[in-house]
């Protein structure tokens, strides 16, 4: 999965056409994530199919009629960031079990080792890409204000959960080496997936 922030500046892309209010965007493009800071799966919260996919149809058919909230909205994007990422995006890394570093070496596909180097990358390009994305993080810092909107696969009233420790991840971020993947990847990623997003909100006549 896409990190926070990449999945915060793919919502400020595609609403720079979508012109909806950008902090609740904002939030709900990182909401399916609160599951893992209150000890459930991604399951729901992602509407993954048996084989660990994201259903956008799935989520389409219960929620498009609230697209025009910029929190499902955003809660939409990230979805299908998350689909992409990982149809397109990680299988350019690993393949075949084996793992390229940038350095163009190959290691074996070890999870909990391929987890270490992908988020100790989240971590070194968050900072460049808060720069870059010029990123209003004023989410993290004001007082909450939450969707007044119901989901059955996420607890809306626990979001400031999520916003604390999504504020301090971001706190945290460092500029050092990467491993699998630089900031001209993350970036052809974001402006890539950022049109695929917007063409697909078209063809929903959103």
């Amino acid at each position: 999965m896409a990190s926070s922030v990449i999945h915060m500046c793919i919502a400020k892309k595609v609403n720079e056409k979508l012109k909806l209010p950008l902090n609740m965007l904002l939030l709900g493009s990182i909401a399916p994530d609160i599951s893992k800071h209150i000890g459930e799966t991604k399951t729901r919260s992602h509407f993954l199919t048996d084989e660990k996919v994201e259903d956008i149809s799935r989520f389409l058919e219960k929620y498009q009629p609230q697209l025009n909230h910029p929190f499902m909205m955003g809660y939409f994007i990230h979805l299908y960031t998350d689909f992409l990422w990982n149809k397109y995006f990680i299988s350019e890394i690993v393949e075949n079990n084996t793992i390229t570093l940038l350095n163009g070496r190959k290691i074996p596909a070890d999870h909990e080792l391929y987890k270490k180097l992908i988020y100790n990358d989240y971590t070194n390009l968050n900072v460049q890409l808060l720069d870059e994305y010029d990123l209003d993080l004023s989410l993290f810092y004001e007082e909450a204000i939450l969707p007044k909107l119901e989901m059955d696969e996420i607890p809306i009233d626990r979001l400031s959960l999520l916003i604390d420790h999504t504020g301090v991840i971001i706190e945290n971020t460092k500029k050092s080496k990467e491993y699998t993947f630089n900031l001209g990847q993350i970036k052809a990623f974001i402006e890539t997936t950022s049109d695929l997003i917007y063409l697909k909100i078209q063809e929903l006549d959103y």
